[in-house]
């Protein structure tokens, strides 16, 4: 069923009912006009009554039927609120918990609107990188008021429905109740059923007192705030229309809007990107009822930048945590980090005094492993070297309760080979999270052979409570971000071969979108990190080819910003990347060495290089099942690795491109004779989908 129909007294009730949040898909549109049409045949009937079922009055479209025939099929969403405006009897909306996006966009096309206290109130469609549709940008700003309407249309944040009632001169809402929306909606529908005319949003006018300096200055502030997303200064020019043109006209300007951005790059970004964050916590063989394990305790072993992060966003999603060390300084400083964290947040009013005092009671500390024997989840964040991990599960294997959940932070270890070291390798899985641990939102789930599927669910379901992205991968070296990373950085290395400087690669990868160039990330990061993975792999991958720049650099003991000088010289107390002559120099004796002549390379090609390597890797690793899905890359590269978010991951970037021209472009770099040809032969799925004509998502 997508929408009830019941007679109370004298007033029709409509009902939406479309779980979970009463999405406006074709078949509740189709009802809901049945069921207005079935009032006005009514004679019994004087007034109606909209609402929606369960946890919502209506979340807007209906997400499944995005890009169908079926999202525009009649009665469209414009149909059916000119349906329901166009009644001949009273219609009220009864407005409660949500009411967003086209759900807001019906409920301004009814005549009153009685909301319950605590409703969320939103017309988010710019997240999209769109614009309301159905008449948002024309009925808001004329119930709500322009300044009030601009900032939640261009915001799409929502706001609580008493909020709104208290905008002096405000129409959105006739009433708002604390008791029972639908009985109060009732009951005001009888109160108003012989009123007449019947008010109309669209009949009210959007004024301003000085609507033209008024709308230059947002047009300022939106413009600076904005610059890579077309659609909020879309979105005001709509809501100027408001204003300055009938409201026909003004339905026309929205609908082109609209329209016009749906097509752009930006929009189909943001779009994938709201489909990839919902599909990430699906695992195609884990049932979605697979029953979770309880996590009501966490250890975490290691007190330092990692461990501390880690422990923080449990303690934040109020689980108690107990922190493991092996010397009580270490404990000492750990603790003292956490603190020194909380009270930056106090201080800048982003938490309070007392939620901070809540989270450190929750917060304990041992130095012995027999105190992690209670833990639902324990996770170890030590050093990153498999001799100590094995000593670490070891003892873990010993103390563990039966079911607990065992889990490594490990960046790059193979998660099975750490599981071997337990009795329990059903019980164990990889947990990597990103530095920051507090801060970012990315966690790379990582499934070992053996994992157990209600582990796999459990740990999803606990990064969802503790607000992070969780992202499922295979085991190999790097999981999905480290090992396309490492490409990424091996073609960044022969660009400087080649001619480039540091800051020429960081600043056209900056000017692409990136938060920060390979350079920079390398600095901040520390050079000897991968100045370790390269000796390792000079073992393991003797036929791997790196430029040998980086290692010049480790050389020279210039680690990065912890040493104050890496690529870049840096002054004591500050982050400041500074071009280095000695980095110069270096480069320079390293080129005449190989024989290198230096060329000019435009910004293009320099990040085409590097996002294509990261492509090329990921479909290396879709075509091994490492990665589950192409979406699930770009989630782990916009969450955890900086990608621009406008441009959709480096997946949905090169389907925008078109997959046959970055293998163009792949088959044009592997023509340099200093870079490695074979780095850029097209992994047997890019090829497969060229030559099907596909894309990745």
């Amino acid at each position: 069923m997508t929408a009830h129909y019941e007679v109370r007294g004298s007033v029709a009730v409509i009902t939406l009912d479309n779980p979970p949040v009463n999405g406006l898909g074709f078949a509740t549109r189709s009802a809901v006009a049945a069921g207005v049409e079935r009032a006005e045949a009514d004679p019994a009937v004087t007034s109606l009554v909209i609402t929606g079922a369960g946890k919502a009055f209506s979340g807007g479209a209906d997400i499944k039927e995005f890009g169908s025939p079926k999202a525009l099929a009649e009665p469209n969403l414009l149909s059916l609120i000119s349906v329901v405006e166009n009644c001949s009897k009273p219609v009220v909306a009864a407005i409660h918990s949500v009411c967003m996006g086209g759900g807001l966009e019906l409920a301004l096309g009814c005549h009153y609107r009685v909301a319950q206290s605590g409703t969320k109130v939103a017309l988010p469609e710019v997240k999209l990188g769109l614009l309301p549709g159905a008449g948002g940008t024309q009925r808001l700003p004329r119930a709500l008021g322009v300044e009030p309407a601009l900032n939640m249309i261009v915001s799409g944040e929502p706001v609580e429905a008493q909020m709104l009632a208290m905008v002096p001169g405000q129409k959105l809402f006739d009433k708002i109740v604390d008791a029972d929306v639908v009985d109060a909606a009732v009951k005001f529908a009888e109160e108003v059923s012989e009123k007449r005319p019947l008010p109309k949003v669209r009949e009210l006018k959007a004024r301003h007192p000085n609507a033209e300096a008024y709308f230059q200055f947002a047009r300022n502030m939106v413009g600076g705030m904005s610059k890579n997303f077309p659609a909020p200064l879309r979105c005001l020019e709509a809501v100027a229309g408001a204003v300055n043109l009938k409201f026909d006209d003004g339905m026309r300007a929205e609908r082109e809007g609209f329209a016009a951005l749906m097509l752009t790059p930006e929009s189909k970004a943001l779009r994938h990107l709201f489909f990839a964050e919902r599909v990430a916590s699906k695992i195609s063989d884990v049932p979605e009822d697979t029953p979770l394990r309880t996590i009501a305790k966490v250890g975490v072993i290691g007190a330092g930048t990692m461990g501390g992060g880690i422990s923080m966003n449990f303690l934040n999603a109020g689980l108690p945590v107990t922190i493991l060390e092996t010397k009580q300084e270490a404990l000492d400083r750990g603790v003292a980090t956490i603190k020194k964290n909380y009270e930056a947040q106090v201080k800048k009013g982003k938490l309070k005094e007392d939620k901070y005092a809540q989270r450190m009671t929750l917060l304990s500390t041992t130095l012995s492993y027999d105190d992690l024997k209670d833990c639902d989840l324990i996770i170890e964040a030590v050093f990153e070297e498999i001799g100590v991990k094995e000593a670490v599960f070891k003892q873990l294997d010993a103390v563990a309760k039966p079911g607990a959940i065992l889990a490594s932070n490990t960046s790059t270890l193979d998660v099975d080979k750490i599981a071997s070291f337990t009795k329990r390798p059903q019980d164990v899985v990889g947990m990597h999270f990103f530095s920051p641990a507090n801060v970012m939102k990315l966690l790379e789930v990582v499934r070992g052979k053996e994992t157990a599927k209600d582990v796999l669910a459990t740990v999803m379901a606990v990064g969802k409570k503790i607000k992070k992205t969780a992202v499922v991968s295979g085991v190999c070296d790097g999981f999905i971000g480290n090992r396309m990373i490492e490409q990424y950085s091996r073609q960044a290395g022969f660009l400087l071969d080649e001619g480039c400087s540091p800051q020429q690669v960081d600043k056209a990868v900056e000017k692409f979108g990136f938060a920060m160039g390979p350079f920079r990330m390398g600095d901040l990061a520390g050079n000897d990190i991968g100045w370790a993975i390269r000796k390792r792999r000079a073992v393991e991958r003797a036929n791997m080819k790196y430029s040998a720049s980086a290692d010049r650099l480790c050389e020279l003991g210039r680690f990065g910003q912890k040493t104050g000088a890496g690529w870049y010289d840096y002054q004591p107390g500050k982050r400041d990347a500074i071009p280095s002559p000695v980095v110069e120099e270096m480069l320079a004796k390293h080129r005449e060495a190989i024989g290198a002549k230096k060329r000019d390379i435009s910004d293009e090609e320099i990040v085409h290089r590097l996002v294509f390597a990261l492509v090329n890797e990921a479909a290396h690793l879709l075509e091994e099942g490492i990665a589950q899905r192409a979406s699930d890359v770009d989630m782990v590269y916009l969450t955890g690795y900086g990608f621009p978010i406008w441009r959709g991951g480096p997946m949905c970037y090169a389907d925008t491109l078109g997959l046959f021209n970055v293998v163009q472009a792949m088959k044009r770099f592997a023509k340099n004779p200093m870079d490695d040809g074979a780095f850029w032969t097209p992994a047997p799925l890019l090829a497969r989908l060229v030559a099907e004509g596909k894309s990745f998502t």
